[in-house]
């Protein structure tokens, strides 16, 4: 058996008792540096496998900080937003005891109207009505999430990840906020944080819009593994939970095209055409019909 060969670099800190004060995060750069070079030194496969586990820790550790950050950032730009609410009222409003007021209904408005432009697939103006309902009711979990969901479309997959870890330090069980955690590890093909988190999110069962799409990207998890039986499943069960939500036909449509059963592609995505012909999704689907009956194969990427 080759043996594992020493290596004279720094020895790395516990990351688990990482408390992210500056000394800390100075700990993380000093840990980065003794992983660089311990990569540099390490030609055996048993040291490069545990390298591997050292190097995922450290990553979640400063995944970890960034969380911290954001949500730090987030309550100082709170504390400015008071601040200026108090200047608008005046000193003598505040003898008098008042304080700032958080409209919850005019948030709700717009935290439907973001909402509502999610599912036309029109993100920005999406971003733009949850940015309104936080400037409202700041530090409403839900329009957060639906805040992270709206950058999420538009591919800010770094600034969604922090906006749904603000939601997740306060609200660990926040289903949603997990479920879109769960697809953007998908996108970056970390598949199995992205079945953990959406497993975790489905077992909650406590958003139904949660429990949908993680059934929807739990879908996509096993089409991008080109698991299509699996896939199919849970594009099923999404259809099951929300008939009307129209891209599941067009992904079933899909994991149906590559398993080999041509027919069941062209009824899912005819299916999904007819249920609504101006969902942006049941567009797609009339024009995936028409593109494989002019004998174009559809494509594999999301």
């Amino acid at each position: 058996m080759t043996a594992v060969p020493s290596v004279t670099a720094p020895p790395l800190p516990d990351l688990g008792d990482v408390d992210l004060a500056p000394p800390d995060l100075a700990a993380l750069f000093a840990a980065e540096r003794a992983l660089q070079q311990q990569l540099e030194h390490t030609t055996d496969a048993k040291a490069r496998a545990v390298l591997k586990d050292q190097i995922i820790a450290l990553f979640r550790a400063v995944e970890a900080a960034e969380a911290r950050v954001a949500s730090l950032k987030h309550a100082v730009k709170s504390l400015a937003e008071r601040w200026k609410q108090g200047e608008g009222r005046g000193l003598s409003s505040n003898r008098a005891g008042a304080t700032s007021r958080v409209d919850h209904l005019g948030a709700s408005t717009y935290i439907e109207k973001g909402w509502s432009r999610l599912a036309l697939g029109d993100a920005v103006a999406a971003e733009e009505a949850l940015q309104k309902a936080l400037t409202l009711a700041p530090g409403s979990s839900e329009a957060e999430s639906l805040l992270g969901w709206a950058q999420m479309m538009q591919e800010q997959y770094d600034s969604a990840l922090l906006t749904f870890h603000n939601v997740l330090l306060r609200e660990p069980n926040n289903a949603l906020a997990r479920t879109n955690v769960g697809y953007i590890c998908l996108r970056k093909k970390i598949y199995g944080e992205a079945i953990e988190h959406l497993s975790r999110a489905i077992r909650l069962d406590s958003d139904g819009k949660a429990s949908l799409y993680a059934h929807l990207y739990l879908g996509l998890v096993y089409f991008d593994r080109e698991m299509y039986d699996d896939a199919r499943l849970f594009f099923h069960k999404a259809l099951a939970l929300g008939p009307n939500l129209l891209q599941a036909w067009f992904e079933l449509g899909r994991a149906h095209w590559f398993s080999g059963d041509r027919e069941a592609a062209r009824s899912a995505w005819r299916d999904g055409a007819a249920a609504n012909k101006f969902n942006p999704w049941g567009k797609r689907c009339a024009e995936q019909l028409a593109a494989v009956e002019r004998g174009e194969a559809p494509s594999r990427e999301m």
